[in-house]
Order: C-alpha cells, then sequence, then structure tokens
C-alpha cells in the first residue's frame, strides 16, 4: 500500500514520530518520559529511525550535562505523514489535512 511505511509502523516508533511531529524537537528525557519507555528501548527505536534517516540528534550542553534533542528530518515528517494517510486509507476515514 502506497505511503505504508514498516519502520514508522512499529508501535513505539510511531508515538516517538507523533511526539516529534507535534513537539518540533524534544529532548531525549522528556520523550522518554512522555513515552513511558526505558533509555535503552528509545535509544533501539531511536537508532532506527535514524538509521533511516526520519530523525536526527542534536547534542548540547544543559546545566553542565550533555542533553540529546531529537527531532524529526523533513524525510522522517514525510514518511510519517505518508502513513498515517495509508492508515487513514486503510480504515476508510479522511481525517484531518496534513
Amino acid at each position: 500500500m502506497e505511503g505504508f511505511d514498516a519502520t514508522v509502523h512499529a508501535p513505539n516508533r510511531l508515538r516517538v514520530c507523533a511526539l516529534l511531529d507535534a513537539a518540533g524537537e524534544a529532548e531525549f528525557g522528556l520523550v522518554q518520559q512522555q513515552l513511558e519507555l526505558s533509555a535503552s528501548a528509545l535509544s533501539k527505536h531511536v537508532g532506527v529511525l535514524m538509521e533511516a534517516g526520519y530523525v536526527e540528534q542534536r547534542k548540547a550542553v544543559r546545566d553542565t550535562r550533555q542533553r540529546v534533542w531529537l527531532r524529526l528530518t523533513r524525510q522522517g515528517r514525510e514518511a510519517y505523514h505518508g502513513h498515517l494517510a495509508a492508515l487513514r486509507a486503510i480504515v476508510g476515514s479522511p481525517g484531518p489535512p496534513l
């Protein structure tokens, strides 16, 4: 099916994409907290999304600690929105315009 993306489809990766699409950019710890995932589980899913070119990270020092910020790439945003459209087509719901 056109637009369906198996990389995005995994439940936790879909949740990561949804959060980053809404937030624009989010600190790793915040994503972990919001999605209630362990750091290792989130790292694994982010790694898959990064390998696909869908997520990029930015490292910065904040409060004397290195923080990792995540955001969807343009390609990632397109894949996520295409996947949502494919899911809507499967269930027969047009949903809001993208």
